[in-house]
């Protein structure tokens, strides 16, 4: 089968195409025809670093969400599983191929009335954003400001937001990223690579509500100073390259409640369903803001890294 191997950390010229062979099905397990592969920031750490929670060894086809459909069951599977377009998480490791083999619980099936390539864009940060509007407990006339709004979550998130009834400040990097998110409605648009974008936040709505940090670092720390007696602040993405640092202290000398959410096994898969469940009904809309060729997968990371994608970047493979 086609693949792409990862056989040194390095730049993304260190992905690069070849062949593997075909997986098998064993016990309890099944075979993915792979239709598309969800790339996600952490998997570009990986490449270049080592750094992130999969723990396997070089050499390796990296990748870790798909969605296809089930061609082959190991013995013991359900034979009603055959057939069924799904999304599944790999483990950590082989999602940049034409098949994947899965214990027989891990996928997910794809509703209907939801195309395979918006179920693979929402499989993991559509139950990321779900996870994360729940615990903020978003409400009505909050003031809720959404960091890297044009991203794959960031612009879920605004999408929540917005249907809580929040006023929804976006901020992203860049004039053509601020001019999408305006474009799409939002209440507030702010370039944060821009000098003073939290004083124009602050002219705007005043304090805020609520942060949803997808991007840590010092940002973080701007942002957490505009939040309200009372606010929330939720930390879930490191695109600055470093994650939030914000002592307990100062949130609670400022009144501050610093959220973590960290869901079971049981709870992300629920949170997986109810995503495509959403996206199925038209309340959530992925945004897929490029799309490469399998054999080019190095070129997709090259540009995540580059900061030049919008929502979400997906592999196809078939």
């Amino acid at each position: 089968m086609r693949a792409v191997w990862l056989r040194e950390f390095g730049g993304p010229e260190v992905l690069v195409p070849g062949t593997a062979p075909d997986p098998a099905p064993g016990p309890g397990q099944v075979l993915v025809d792979v239709a598309h592969a969800n790339i996600t920031f952490v998997e570009t750490m990986f490449r270049a670093t080592g750094f992130g929670p999969f723990g396997a060894e070089l050499p390796l086809i990296p990748g870790n969400g798909v969605g296809g459909t089930i061609t082959e069951l190991g013995p013991g599977v359900d034979p009603a599983l055959a057939g069924r377009v799904v999304v599944t998480a790999t483990g950590g490791v082989g999602g940049y191929a034409e098949r994947v083999v899965v214990d027989q619980g891990a996928p997910v099936p794809v509703p209907p009335g939801l195309a395979p390539d918006a179920a693979v864009a929402l499989m993991a940060d559509g139950r990321t954003a779900l996870m994360l509007a729940r615990a903020a407990g978003l409400r009505r006339g909050d003031r809720v400001l959404v960091e890297a709004a044009a991203g794959g979550v960031g612009s879920l998130l605004t999408q929540l937001a917005a249907a809580s009834g929040a006023t929804v400040v976006a901020a992203a990097g860049g004039p053509a990223k601020v001019a999408r998110l305006r474009a799409a409605g939002v209440d507030v648009a702010v370039d944060y690579r821009q000098p003073g974008w939290a004083d124009r936040v602050r002219d705007a709505v005043g304090a805020v509500d609520v942060v949803f940090d997808g991007v840590g670092g010092p940002l973080a720390r701007e942002a957490f100073d505009l939040l309200a007696h009372g606010g929330r602040m939720l930390s879930y993405g490191l695109a600055s390259g470093a994650w939030a640092d914000i002592p307990a202290e100062s949130a609670t000398a400022r009144g501050v409640t610093l959220l973590s959410p960290r869901p079971d096994p049981d709870e992300l898969r629920a949170l997986t369903e109810a995503a495509l469940a959403e996206g199925a009904a038209g309340r959530l809309r992925p945004v897929i803001g490029q799309r490469f060729p399998l054999e080019r997968a190095a070129n997709a990371h090259a540009a995540i890294e580059a900061r030049q994608t919008v929502g979400k970047t997906l592999l196809d493979v078939r």
